[in-house]
């Protein structure tokens, strides 16, 4: 049943359809119960496609880290944390969080899948089950399910279908901004996991992929999920710096959209969207160059949008895996393991790192190849929704996350 607007949403709706976004909401209550606990906020972004953790926080303070990485190193680029970790170059805006005590790294996560599949591992991330296909529900879901037995929690997901993180009993809404989200980032994750183990169709997608990638960055700068948007019809520096300044807007703008509703009295508190194209077996750092700038002014976007309620509000950004260690033969890496998640949020209680730096000595890595992880996601997501939200210890070992009464919370998080 569509939900019945108050005048301030339909101003809200005025203002992104000045944006040039088109919305569809389901489901959503008009109201919701002024408490100290409904004001806390909660947003989750999925980087599909395996986003590269040593590129997102680079160690550089690692030993091993120039001499597996090779030509991707960001060596004096990346700007720095702490004596080992730094960040992405195009972080920016992350970076000036983290600086203010609201964004911390997590290094070395991972879910409990180790099969290196998109499908399987997105499974496993939004369903929080210990095993692939267990579930048909999303644990954000749950948790709201589980949240509305003692108070009234509303849901908000990004994109003209749930994910399957907010998919369950529990009722939710849906924004679609248009073109805004970059849904035609996903053809080539799907594709380069279908082609993965095949000797002649594998390595042909990844150079196609990085010809392609190269042909975007010559001609549109930073890919902003829409298509290509040029300043002009040549590809020349100024083409380039308006097409990524263009980028940059209309992805603060998707930040700032789902921070006015969020904001909005009676507004949902619990969010989820997913921005496509982190599979990176080509051309790495030409692509990470685009998303991760993307990622950021999403995030930007957000912490600007809330406004006063940033204070309320924590966002984990998660991937289903990481990356290999080591560059492979086309400037990429292939699908790993351990990844790096980000925590950030006015309600974050400062901090180092979350989790423990297994470092990339040989001898550390998984299998020889991967990130070790430290941390298991879901102990990510249960101290997040444990401090934070409120959810007590049972639910979560049993409800939200199945059978995962030995996977403690993260503690320290809010």
């Amino acid at each position: 049943m569509n939900a019945v607007m108050n005048p301030s949403r339909r101003g809200l709706l005025a203002t992104a359809a000045g944006f040039g976004l088109s919305l569809q909401l389901l489901a959503v209550p008009a109201t919701a119960a002024d408490s100290a606990l409904n004001k806390k906020k909660i947003i989750v972004v999925i980087c599909r496609g395996g986003m590269d953790g040593l590129s997102v926080a680079p160690p550089i303070g690692d030993s091993e880290y120039r001499g597996l990485r090779g030509a991707l190193a960001l060596n004096d680029t990346a700007l720095p944390l702490d004596g080992t970790f730094a960040l992405h170059p195009q972080l920016t805006a992350v970076h000036a969080m983290a600086k203010a005590g609201e964004a911390r790294i997590v290094p070395a996560v991972a879910t409990p899948d180790r099969a290196r599949s998109h499908f399987e591992a997105q499974d496993v991330l939004e369903t929080g089950a210990p095993g692939v296909y267990s579930t048909t529900s999303g644990w954000l879901n749950r948790t709201v399910e589980t949240l509305s037995a003692h108070r009234r929690i509303d849901a908000l997901s990004i994109g003209p279908t749930a994910p399957l993180i907010l998919r369950g009993r529990a009722p939710t809404a849906s924004w679609s901004p248009g073109r805004s989200v970059d849904a035609e980032a996903r053809l080539p994750t799907l594709l380069q996991d279908l082609y993965r183990n095949d000797p002649l169709l594998g390595p042909a997608l990844a150079r196609g992929l990085a010809t392609e990638t190269m042909a975007k960055e010559a001609t549109a700068g930073l890919d902003s999920g829409q298509p290509a948007m040029m300043a002009g019809k040549g590809g020349g520096p100024d083409a380039q710096r308006g097409g990524a300044q263009q980028g940059r807007e209309a992805a603060a703008t998707l930040g700032k959209s789902l921070a006015g509703f969020m904001r909005e009295p009676g507004g949902p508190t619990v969010a989820a969207i997913s921005l496509d194209g982190f599979d990176s077996h080509a051309n790495q750092a030409g692509l990470l160059t685009q998303r991760l700038a993307y990622l950021d002014a999403v995030l930007d976007g957000v912490h600007t949008g809330l406004g006063p309620e940033w204070k309320n509000t924590v966002v984990v950004v998660a991937t289903e895996f990481g990356r290999t260690a080591r560059a492979n033969g086309t400037g990429g890496t292939d699908h790993g393991t351990g990844s790096t998640a980000l925590v950030l949020g006015g309600a974050l209680k400062p901090g180092g790192i979350v989790g423990d730096w297994p470092t990339l000595k040989q001898q550390a890595l998984f299998e020889n190849r991967d990130v070790t992880p430290t941390l298991d996601m879901r102990g990510l997501f249960k101290g997040v929704l444990a401090e934070h939200m409120g959810v007590d210890r049972a639910a979560l070992d049993t409800t939200i996350f199945p059978s995962s009464a030995t996977v403690r919370p993260a503690p320290g998080l809010v």
